[in-house]
């Protein structure tokens, strides 16, 4: 829908209903006033979805995107740890404080997004109909490098999300970690986002194919590490490790997707593309949280096989485009 009313001012109504919605979140006092909230946030989450980064790629064009992704994801690390700072320091248990400060930051969020340009755009005539989806779906399919792409950049951020925000906590206890030491681990965590503004520069000097290669085998291989030990220090290198790769490696993802993409719909190419990573996390989470009842060991493991398999995914996309680039 993006494509045809304009990137530009679907951002702006998508951040004034998120500005809305926060409103209704910190006023809200009952059930019905966070339902509210959380079904506004599903219609803004749907609406945004591939805008923010079609705005990026179609602003800065394919020689600069990026290094645009990478300072995107490094903005986004630097926010949250902003935003920790902030509650720890100045707001505490004031929960109704915390919510007044997220309405003001998302209220500033709406009133930057009128100071964005509108991008060229070649929109498709016709009614946006479930069929007319359907057929972006079935070409989006079709193009297997963009397939490819989507699967491996997707199993390697549940890889990321799994081990980085619900299994480091239980890898530090079974190394002994106390609370406090979790706490300094989880800023340094945090912190590793910064680096993805590397991306670009590290991949112009390595190569795609090389750099994104050794992303993939070096995540695999702390994933395996993690399965292995109860070390405390060792396992927060594991975990580090694998923070480090995603953030170097999700901006180098982000644009080679949007390379790959065909159709001039790009922003419903990449909610499709987003659907089927959200498919692939229903998969993975299901298999992750079974495997971890039974041995974290084992689920770390799982994380080092679909590392491995990311990669194969992802060298055969990178190949499949340069032999497309050799052939024409």
């Amino acid at each position: 829908m993006a494509d045809r009313i304009g990137y530009r001012r679907t951002m702006i109504a998508c951040n004034a209903l998120f500005f809305v919605s926060k409103i209704i979140f910190w006023q809200s006092r009952s059930f019905m006033g966070f339902l509210l909230e959380r079904a506004l946030l599903a219609v803004v989450l749907s609406g945004i979805s591939g805008v923010d980064t079609s705005i990026i790629y179609l602003s800065c064009g394919e020689k600069n995107s990026h290094r645009a992704f990478g300072i995107f994801e490094g903005l986004g690390a630097a926010g949250v740890l902003f935003s920790a700072a902030i509650y720890t320091v100045f707001i505490g248990d004031s929960y109704r404080t915390a919510g007044f400060l997220t309405v003001i930051s998302y209220g500033i969020a709406a009133l930057l997004s009128l100071g964005l340009k509108e991008v060229k755009t070649v929109p498709k005539a016709g009614n946006r109909s479930l069929a007319y989806f359907v057929s972006v779906l079935k070409e989006t399919l079709s193009n297997r490098r963009l397939l490819l792409m989507v699967i491996a950049v997707a199993l390697f951020t549940e890889v990321n999300q799994t081990i980085t925000v619900f299994f480091n906590q239980l890898q530090y206890a079974k190394a002994g970690m106390s609370v406090r030491l979790i706490s300094g681990v989880y800023i340094l965590v945090t912190l590793s986002g910064l680096l993805s503004v590397f991306s670009a520069p590290l991949t112009k000097k390595l190569k795609p194919e090389a750099f994104g290669t050794m992303l993939f085998a070096v995540c695999g291989f702390a994933c395996f590490l993690l399965a292995l030990t109860d070390d405390p220090f060792v396992s927060v290198f594991g975990v580090l490790l694998v923070s480090v790769c995603f953030r170097l490696m999700f901006p180098l993802g982000t644009q080679l997707i949007n390379e790959a993409i065909k159709t001039d719909d790009r922003a419903t190419a990449l909610s499709m593309g987003t659907l089927i990573a959200d498919l692939i996390g229903v998969f993975t989470n299901l298999v992750f949280g079974k495997l971890a009842d039974h041995n974290l060991g084992s689920a770390m493991s799982f994380g080092g096989i679909l590392c491995i398999l990311a990669m194969i995914l992802y060298l055969v996309s990178v190949i499949r485009k340069r032999n497309k680039r050799k052939s024409a």
